[in-house]
């Protein structure tokens, strides 16, 4: 039986440098670097299991993306965090959608690129993304997980209230327009009567 693939217990790790060999057993450092390695272990087991359920994949992103939605929606700010997590999602579609090669650029290589086989000794190559669906969707469970955690340190609301109370908006209607300085006129300077 091979030792990397079973999920039985995790052997003893090796005394640390320094340690003496005593049997003290390497102290809290050790400890907590086994722990995070078998933590580590049972969640690329979990994410491996998971591969062929592409539809309770995207179930769980939904509910992902809802309570996302949720926390945002009720907190009533966090905008920056929101704009950064859109900015990369909108960078991961791109990545999901692009062929791995560039057909114009392997052209002009001389690669051939992905082209129909044109005899029947030619290999048929359909569509390769440059960002396997998997990974999409790690990315964007990672991505959201991140910025969910992120709502509870980043906002700017103080900032943006700042901004709305002195009409320091991006939009320019409601904005007061200042002319410059009146000059006052002979009827401006009349003097009050005692």
């Amino acid at each position: 039986m091979d030792p990397s693939s079973s999920s039985a217990a995790v052997p003893a790790a090796a005394p640390a440098v320094g340690d003496g060999g005593g049997g003290g057993g390497g102290g809290p450092a050790v400890a907590v670097s086994s722990a995070v390695a078998m933590a580590s272990r049972r969640f690329q087991h979990l994410l491996d299991r998971s591969t062929p359920h592409v539809g309770r994949r995207w179930l769980a992103f939904a509910g992902v993306a809802a309570a996302y939605a949720l926390r945002v929606w009720f907190a009533g700010g966090y905008y920056i965090v929101t704009y950064a997590l859109g900015i990369y999602i909108l960078n991961l579609l791109i990545a999901f959608l692009s062929p791995q090669v560039d057909p114009e650029v392997a052209e002009v290589l001389g690669e051939g690129g992905a082209a129909l086989p044109t005899r029947a000794s030619d290999e048929f190559r359909p569509f390769v993304r440059r960002l396997p669906e998997f990974k999409f969707w790690y990315s964007i469970v990672k991505a959201f997980c991140i910025a969910f955690v992120l709502t509870f340190f980043i906002t700017m609301k103080r900032q943006i209230l700042h901004m709305i109370k002195y009409r320091y908006v991006p939009f320019s209607f409601g904005k007061q327009r200042y002319n410059g300085k009146r000059v006052a006129s002979a009827d401006d300077l009349t003097l009050p009567k005692d």
